[in-house]
């Protein structure tokens, strides 16, 4: 059983930058794809960005591409979600999750029912 423990959210102004982070503990966090997803008020969760086991692969959502940079540090168990240019739209909540995709040919997720562990979510507002 894997544990995931979100920090870092909170309220910022538009085209500000906030970083989120997730602490993993109670498995083999480097044998995981890691992935962020968000769900705004009303709306469905979507997949935000993912990282493969040792971070070789990334892949973000086209709506964060260019803004957001995913990175994992596998000796401390944890993965972080860079945001810049922050908008409106991005007010959310975050969610980490480990997916353990059991394969050395799939190495990233990003539907959300691949993934196994998910955290309790944390708050990101993005103030106009």
């Amino acid at each position: 059983q894997v544990q995931l423990v979100e920090a870092g959210g909170g309220l910022v102004q538009a085209g500000g930058s906030l970083s989120l982070s997730c602490g993993a503990s109670g498995g083999t966090f480097s044998s995981y794809c890691m992935g962020w997803f968000r769900q705004a008020p009303g709306q469905e969760r979507e997949f935000v960005a993912a990282i493969s086991w040792n971070g070789g692969v990334t892949h973000y959502a086209g709506s964060v591409k260019g803004r957001f940079t995913i990175s994992r540090d596998n000796a401390k168990n944890m993965v972080y979600l860079h945001m810049n240019s922050l908008e409106p739209e991005d007010t959310a909540d975050y969610y980490c999750a480990a997916a353990n995709l059991r394969s050395s040919i799939v190495v990233i997720a990003t539907t959300q029912d691949l993934y196994d562990y998910w955290g309790q979510g944390i708050q990101v507002t993005v103030s106009s």
